[in-house]
């Protein structure tokens, strides 16, 4: 009961210790791609944390929402003082939904982690050390970047919970699906993201964590993209937790949040 209660004054602590972040538009003078929704600008909120505690690690975060919104709060905002108090600079990426353009999403997720690189000394990051995380179908996007970015949007690191990850009938979230392929795609463009199919020697290590009764996206995702990351060789840990469903994020209602915080923070300071 001791341990339990001092668990509690800390993450009470930490989730207190937010600091205002920067809030920058994506893209200052336009998009690369557009999306045919002028109402729908990419934006990024930057959270630092204190210069002299900077480990050099950063998270661009992508909040989930099937591809038609997102949940800014519990995949985003919310989760700035778990990564600024261990000295970790979190981006919460606002990206544009793909309205029929399967390709904006990654283009937004993309430049984020450029942004971060091109202010890497001001921001006391090091550029070798900046990950994308991503939830349910940011997720999806999350792994996208991960499977298929190169150069300067190359993630070093993924964390991932409850992840869409396929794009297959039966295994997908279908509604994530037609959001962001169509409802009637051509094969080929399936097998482009479906992001298992195309995890390398190269893809970056992971942190993977979803609940069993997960209804909404199947933990086939999850199970798929971790068991293609070991016949990779890519250094990958998977949780999964009995119950808790799905859109859980940071909530202090899933009843194995203090478990999975304490699992991330070790797996975060593994390498």
């Amino acid at each position: 009961m001791k341990q339990l209660l001092l668990l509690c004054m800390l993450f009470a602590t930490t989730m207190a210790s937010a600091q205002k972040p920067i809030e920058m538009n994506l893209w200052p003078e336009g998009p690369a791609t557009s999306n045919d929704d002028p109402s729908d600008q990419a934006k990024v909120w930057v959270y630092l944390p204190n210069a002299k505690k900077a480990t050099g690690r950063a998270v661009v975060c992508c909040p989930g929402g099937g591809y038609s919104h997102l949940a800014m709060q519990h995949e985003g905002h919310d989760w700035a003082p778990f990564f600024t108090s261990q000295g970790i600079a979190l981006i919460v990426v606002k990206y544009r939904m793909p309205h029929g353009h399967y390709t904006v999403p990654q283009e937004d997720a993309d430049e984020a982690i450029r942004l971060v690189r091109r202010n890497a000394e001001e921001w006391h990051v090091n550029p070798k050390d900046v990950g994308i995380m991503g939830f349910s179908a940011g997720g999806h996007l999350a792994s996208t970047v991960a499977t298929h970015s190169s150069g300067d949007a190359a993630p070093n690191f993924q964390i991932l919970f409850y992840p869409v990850v396929s794009m297959e009938q039966g295994t997908t979230h279908q509604g994530s699906r037609d959001n962001l392929l169509g409802k009637n795609p051509k094969t080929r463009l399936v097998n482009e993201y479906c992001n298992e199919q195309h995890v390398s020697k190269q893809t970056p290590r992971a942190f993977i964590a979803l609940a069993h009764d997960d209804r909404a996206v199947p933990p086939a995702n999850s199970i798929g993209y971790y068991e293609a990351l070991c016949n990779n060789q890519v250094p990958a840990s998977l949780h999964v937790y009995p119950s808790g469903g799905h859109g859980f994020g940071i909530r202090q209602s899933f009843g194995y949040h203090f478990e999975m915080m304490l699992e991330l923070k070790a797996w975060l300071r593994s390498f």
